[in-house]
């Protein structure tokens, strides 16, 4: 037995020395080395043999198993070597091919509006403002003029948190719209100076929060930009004026504008702002729904008990505000049909901006 296993060492090296690509080699490795290979039918063949003899054997056998398994692995290692050699000697490589781009990440579309509203804003001298997310029911309904049991406190269209708190007016909420920031900002203002509050103009975005049903044009959480002008004889000339620059900056300077009475709670008078319909230029399409116009944004003359709420005497001071949705005038301009695209993380969506 001793003499079968050196010559099985010897004709699977002599086998080896001659191999000379990956194919023969991996098939020497099976036929010397596998299940089936003459060394590995020495070790079956135990059983018969004396116990005497068992443990020589079984030593050599071994033996020869690790001098094959490491004579492969030095032929391997040389095989990989020369065909690495042979590839760099007859194949070429054409250095002047354009390299593989890298995939550059980029801004969400509802970010590089943001970004493009407060960049207007800033132009006209507005400075941005920013405000919690989490609101007390006092700051985001009761000093916005909108007392307990009014139709917007209604309890699915607002996420409450859960404290335990009992008092009605610091139950704590997502906020459902900027306008809280107006009063933190008013506050913050007229506590620099009671008697003589300095004038305001800044612009608050953020991210807004209201429970309701998820369709394609609503979300439970979008972004907004709130505007607040305070100061004295602010008139609604200044509100019209203000945000007809707005909209030429923002969609070009022959666009079109009106202003549609309307209702909200912390501004009267209120309007809404519409502009002409960018897809068929105000003669009537889908988009517009037939009527040639677009609304962009709220807006109004800031109510007097949310002047006084924010510190700012209403018989002196007056002010404009106006809040806009930065997902809403992509939708109109680039006539994309549902909302729930900005949130769904569809790289196919987000590469197109």
């Amino acid at each position: 037995m001793l003499e079968k296993l050196a010559q099985i060492e010897k004709e699977a090296l002599e086998s080896l020395a001659k191999i000379e690509d990956e194919a023969a080699l991996e098939a020497w490795r099976v036929a010397n080395l596998g299940r089936s290979s003459p060394v590995m039918s020495v070790f079956s063949q135990m059983a018969v043999l004396s116990k005497e003899e068992r443990p020589l054997v079984g030593q050599r056998a071994n033996q020869v198993k690790v001098a094959l398994e490491a004579a492969f692995a030095e032929k391997q290692a040389a095989v990989k070597e020369a065909a690495l050699t042979r590839s760099l000697s007859t194949e070429k490589l054409d250095v002047t091919l354009p390299g593989r781009p890298f995939r550059h990440g980029r801004l969400h579309p509802a970010t590089q509006n943001l970004r493009r509203v407060l960049a207007i804003l800033a132009e006209m001298g507005f400075q941005v403002y920013t405000s919690r997310d989490v609101e007390s029911d006092e700051y985001n309904f009761q000093l916005l003029n909108i007392p307990p049991h009014h139709p917007a406190r209604e309890m699915q269209d607002t996420f409450y948190i859960d404290t335990g708190e009992t008092d009605e007016a610091r139950k704590q909420v997502l906020r459902t719209h900027t306008s809280p920031g107006q009063i933190r900002a008013m506050r913050e203002f007229s506590s620099q100076n009671p008697q003589n509050p300095p004038p305001i103009r800044i612009a608050l975005p953020g991210m807004c929060y209201r429970f309701e049903q998820i369709t394609a044009r609503s979300e439970v959480q979008f972004n907004q930009v709130e505007g607040l002008v305070v100061g004295e004889n602010i008139t609604l000339g200044d509100l019209k004026g203000t945000l007809s620059e707005f909209a030429r900056r923002m969609f070009g300077r022959h666009v079109k504008t009106r202003f549609r009475s309307d209702h909200f709670p912390f501004t009267e008078p209120s309007a809404e702002m519409d502009v002409e319909c960018f897809v068929c230029g105000g003669q009537g399409c889908p988009v517009c729904k037939k009527s040639g116009w677009l609304e962009i944004l709220g807006s109004g003359m800031v109510h007097p008990t949310v002047l006084q709420n924010g510190g700012y005497d209403p018989t002196r001071y007056t002010g404009f505000a106006f809040g806009m949705g930065p997902e809403r005038q992509l939708m109109l301009r680039h006539k994309i049909n549902d909302i729930r695209y900005f949130w769904g993380n569809d790289i196919r969506f987000l590469e197109q901006f």
